[in-house]
């Protein structure tokens, strides 16, 4: 286990595409956000789940801590900066992830932890679009970029990047640690979720 690693689940998303939102999706005895939350407390750090305000959210662990956007709809950016505050200096690094991933591997996270160095960022690149919430922050290096850019209006979580020391994992990287390429899998759509109850073995909604 890693003590400086924490996590960040972002659940806050409206879920337009899906219809209803994610974080109250069944997965087998489950719900989706339950499901992540427990993936991710394997690593061993904090947890912390940001939600919108007056989102509503199914039963989590008393070890679980709680944090809300401060605007609403201003995306994941807003998000980051509601966790990364919640942590402030408690852990150096942050594991930041949506909550529509329900087959992440929590070897993926320690794979981030031993490559990122001295960097700020450990981000993959995977058929070339980057991934910035399957993705580990340095908190100290992160916050105040954070804070800068959204108090300029500047709300994409990927322009970060030009801020930061970055490192990139590219395909073959991520074959090693995930082969089937299922940890960055997430779940937009009814289908989606379909397909994946499907994969997981679990009766269909």
């Amino acid at each position: 286990m890693m003590s400086d690693v924490a996590a960040v689940v972002l659940c806050g998303g409206e879920s337009r595409r899906m219809g209803r939102p994610k974080a109250w999706l069944d997965f087998g005895h489950e719900t989706l956000l339950q499901r992540v939350v427990r993936l991710v407390s394997v690593v061993g750090g904090p947890v912390v789940v940001v939600a919108a305000p007056g989102q509503d959210l199914p039963p989590l662990p008393p070890s679980v801590r709680f944090a809300r956007d401060a605007v609403a709809r201003r995306g994941p950016l807003e998000g980051l900066l509601a966790g990364l505050k919640t942590l402030s200096r408690e852990s150096r690094f942050a594991y930041v992830t949506a909550t529509d991933v329900p087959f992440l591997n929590p070897t993926w996270i320690t794979f981030l932890r031993e490559v990122v160095g001295d960097d700020d960022l450990a981000i993959a690149r995977l058929d070339g679009r980057y991934h910035p919430l399957a993705a580990l922050y340095r908190v100290s290096a992160v916050l105040p970029v954070v804070e800068r850019r959204l108090a300029a209006e500047q709300l994409r979580l990927l322009d970060l990047i030009e801020s930061l020391k970055t490192r990139v994992i590219h395909d073959a990287e991520l074959a090693r640690v995930d082969p089937e390429g299922r940890t960055l899998q997430n779940l937009n759509t009814p289908d989606d979720y379909e397909r994946a109850l499907a994969e997981a073995g679990f009766k269909t909604a």
